[in-house]
């Protein structure tokens, strides 16, 4: 096991959630790391009939006189459930633990998130300063980080089977679209648009559905954790900004099991979007676990001049071109030159896949992975 960078509230009596994708590690790092005194998991059955019938039955569950942790896995399932959680805080005073790896089903149905009373942490794949030495840039970019593909010796197998899983168990079971078939087409045109600015029109037309439909299925896709749509930064901008959102699915090994690859298509391009994602969930990351407060979009202007990355907090400005280039020339920096006309605090970075650190003007010119191994180096 990974030692995991995910951090507790400070306040160790709060109750909390934590949401994030299935498989990356949620059960585990509770089952090491808080070592709950009652746990019960909505995936079993057996419970999810007791307290789907009966959410005040939870107390029930508890045979503990004074529990230090209870621990409620998958709580989307009954989101009925958070009204007795609620009440329990508030009467006994117990701290909550509660996982879920959608929150679909506690928006549909409103549910209680507390009102306060439990802060909301996220679960990410493992990051590249969790892998250490296991980082191979190479097989990261194939294969990414969710904590089950390092165990897998056919990597391409446990990712399809974990693709088709959440299909199974997330969409079809919850009932969520009712043309599976359909759906997965969609899942597979959606993959064209990863690292990419989300036309969400063009992936109807191609799916042969309603914009509205595809859409919702966007909506779907986020709700379920396994895909973000990243905005585009226009604070105080001079230069006019597009208005569409950038697309990843969360993981560079998920995006490449759904991604279809054929003889014509260009393995450098989808390595080049698995590169961008794998940058992405790192940066996404390492902010959550170390709570370093960024706010994370991208930059492009009407007149196509693009930023794949832009962190803005209290820490400052920093603007990210990522690149599976082995080199640069000072044309490709011209992006960076112009958002750095347009923010001239702003710090900027070129991440490339050579070996090599440079400087061009105001821009750092780094090795990739030199810049994942140690991102607070560069940016705080």
């Amino acid at each position: 096991m990974y030692p995991r960078i995910f951090s507790r509230p400070k306040d160790d009596r709060k109750s909390y959630f934590i949401f994030g994708p299935r498989g990356t590690g949620k059960s585990t790092w509770i089952s090491n790391e808080l070592r709950p005194d009652v746990s019960i998991d909505l995936l079993d059955s057996t419970n999810y009939m007791m307290l789907l019938g009966n959410p005040k039955r939870l107390g029930e569950f508890v045979a503990v006189d004074e529990p230090q942790c209870i621990v409620i896995d998958e709580v989307q399932k009954i989101p009925e459930l958070l009204d007795e959680v609620h009440r329990l805080i508030e009467k006994n005073r117990w701290k909550f633990v509660l996982t879920g790896s959608s929150a679909r089903k506690l928006k549909k149905h409103h549910a209680n998130l507390l009102a306060g009373r439990a802060l909301t942490k996220v679960f990410h794949p493992l990051s590249i300063r969790e892998l250490g030495k296991d980082f191979i840039l190479r097989d990261s970019i194939k294969w990414g980080h969710l904590p089950a593909v390092f165990a897998e010796k056919d990597k391409d197998a446990y990712l399809k089977s974990y693709v088709a899983t959440y299909l199974k168990e997330e969409v079809q079971s919850e009932g969520i679209v009712r043309n599976m078939q359909s759906f997965a087409r969609f899942l597979e045109i959606s993959s064209f648009s990863q690292a990419s600015i989300l036309n969400v029109s063009r992936v109807a037309k191609d799916a042969g559905k309603d914009p509205k439909v595809a859409e919702e299925y966007f909506q779907i896709l986020e709700d379920l954790l396994i895909a973000r749509r990243l905005p585009v930064f226009s604070h105080r901008a001079r230069r006019k900004t597009v208005k569409r959102n950038k697309f990843y699915f969360f993981d560079a090994g998920v995006f490449n099991a759904i991604r279809p690859q054929g003889p014509l298509d260009e393995r450098s391009q989808i390595n080049g979007a698995a590169l961008e994602t794998l940058v992405y969930q790192e940066l996404r990351a390492q902010n959550d676990g170390f709570g370093w407060g960024f706010d994370i979009f991208f930059w492009h202007t009407v007149d196509h001049h693009e930023v794949d990355f832009v962190l803005y907090g209290k820490q400052g400005l920093t603007g990210i071109e990522v690149t599976l280039s082995n080199r640069y020339s000072p044309e490709d920096l011209k992006s960076l030159r112009q958002f750095k006309a347009e923010f001239p605090k702003a710090r900027t970075f070129f991440l490339y896949t050579g070996d090599r650190r440079m400087k061009f003007e105001d821009t750092i010119i780094m090795p990739v992975e030199e810049f994942l191994r140690c991102p607070e180096k560069e940016i705080l």
